[in-house]
């Protein structure tokens, strides 16, 4: 008896080994599952830039070379990065339809996954801005009256003081800002399309650029209110001069006709 007692397990013994069991389950775990979720990662890159190659190959590569490096009809994209990939394709702007002084906004002819695809392969070919995430142009924690200061010393210059656009030399235009997406608005600035300077971080850091979305949201939201009463499209003070000139001297001097025309026919009664 004595025997088998000494070879009985201390009662402890089970719970030590599921503790091991435990332990070396985790340590797989973690030496094993990171590894995979990033080679998943990496897979769906890949694919994600083989889907774009066959996209730009079509709708893209007969302006801007097969590999992106540029032709006599279009600029090259290397190092262009995705945001402005997200903002030519998304606002319509490319693929063209003619060549001119400026390629104007028109209806997009991709989905957002074919964007996304086409952004990965132009992205693959250098590094350059990427795609901003929510956070950085939604309205939450912007400063609207500094985004108002900077909008009006970098961008009201071209874009009117509310964003409502204006014309440039030669063909060439500021487009209204109005309606637009804030993604895109943030993408402009990140990429400089077309005319358009590119707002680096070193120029305009990243709340810089949120408070300026933040601000043409609130200038150009649905229950933006005019405290002036009829503001004529917001145009500034060329056409609010001009309205003046022609209705207010016109009615001046009508009433200044009519009141010659009464003290005549007062005279000669």
């Amino acid at each position: 008896m004595k025997k088998l007692s000494a070879r009985r397990r201390h009662p402890l013994a089970a719970l030590v080994v599921l503790l091991f069991a435990l332990a070396v389950t985790g340590g797989l775990y973690a030496a094993f599952a990171p590894a995979d979720k990033a080679q998943a990662d990496d897979t769906a890159q890949s694919l994600a830039i083989k889907e774009g190659k066959k996209l730009f190959a079509v709708g893209c590569a007969s302006c801007h070379g097969t590999g992106g490096q540029g032709t006599s009809d279009g600029p090259s994209l290397v190092g262009v990065g995705a945001a402005a990939v997200d903002f030519q394709v998304g606002t319509g702007r490319m693929p063209a339809q003619q060549p001119g002084a400026q390629v104007p906004r028109k209806r997009n002819i991709y989905s957002n996954a074919q964007i996304d695809q086409l952004a990965a392969y132009v992205a693959s070919l250098g590094p350059g801005p990427s795609v901003p995430d929510k956070s950085q142009y939604s309205a939450e924690g912007a400063d609207v009256a500094k985004g108002g200061e900077l909008f009006r010393t970098n961008c009201a210059q071209c874009h009117n003081f509310t964003g409502k656009g204006g014309a440039l030399t030669n063909g060439k235009f500021a487009p209204t800002l109005e309606g637009v997406d804030p993604k895109h608005i943030y993408e402009a600035m990140q990429t400089g399309p077309q005319n358009m300077p590119s707002f680096g971080d070193g120029s305009l850091s990243p709340q810089n650029k949120k408070d300026i979305v933040a601000y043409l949201g609130a200038v150009n939201g649905d229950k933006t209110a005019s405290p002036g009463g009829m503001e004529l499209g917001g145009l500034g003070p060329v056409t609010e001069g001009l309205f003046g000139y022609i209705f207010g001297l016109g009615a001046c001097v009508a009433v200044a006709i009519w009141v010659a025309a009464r003290t005549t026919k007062a005279k000669k009664s």
